[in-house]
């Protein structure tokens, strides 16, 4: 019976530890991981219509297809676009807490820039990422009769 006490106080403490882990895993922190590890080109000035714009608000985070204007090595956030899935477009409509001057892109991700409702915006330039880093080929492992 102690046993029994023990375990379900046991999965009672470790089973909610589990399940914060897996809600903080959202779109923006997979791709943020993977142009951590990977870098990313330098964005050119033009306009992109391969880009994931990403509206995060706490632990909760939307990424969509969308279309971007790049001038002086900064994204236009006055002119952002979301894309329908009959590859139209929609400008995004959202009213910014500060007037930034530019949103700089760094390591293929521009700044981010917040939202009167506290969201938090960043255009993702995936099209952007390195390739993955060739890997050593290993040798098979010996398989000699003796």
């Amino acid at each position: 019976m102690k046993k029994f006490i023990s375990t379900l106080i046991l999965a009672v403490l470790i089973i909610p530890a589990f399940a914060q882990t897996q809600g903080q895993t959202t779109c923006y922190t997979k791709y943020a991981k993977v142009f951590e590890k990977r870098g990313a080109y330098e964005v050119n000035d033009s306009i992109y219509d391969d880009v994931i714009i990403t509206i995060r608000k706490g632990s909760m985070a939307d990424c969509f297809y969308g279309k971007v204007n790049v001038k002086n090595g900064s994204v236009d956030y006055h002119n952002m676009y979301l894309k329908f899935e009959d590859n139209t477009y929609e400008k995004l409509d959202l009213r910014f807490k500060y007037e930034a001057k530019n949103l700089p892109i760094v390591n293929g991700i521009s700044n981010v820039i917040l939202t009167e409702d506290e969201e938090l915006v960043n255009v993702l330039f995936v099209k952007k990422i390195k390739p993955k880093k060739k890997k050593y080929a290993k040798a098979a492992e010996p398989d000699f009769d003796l």
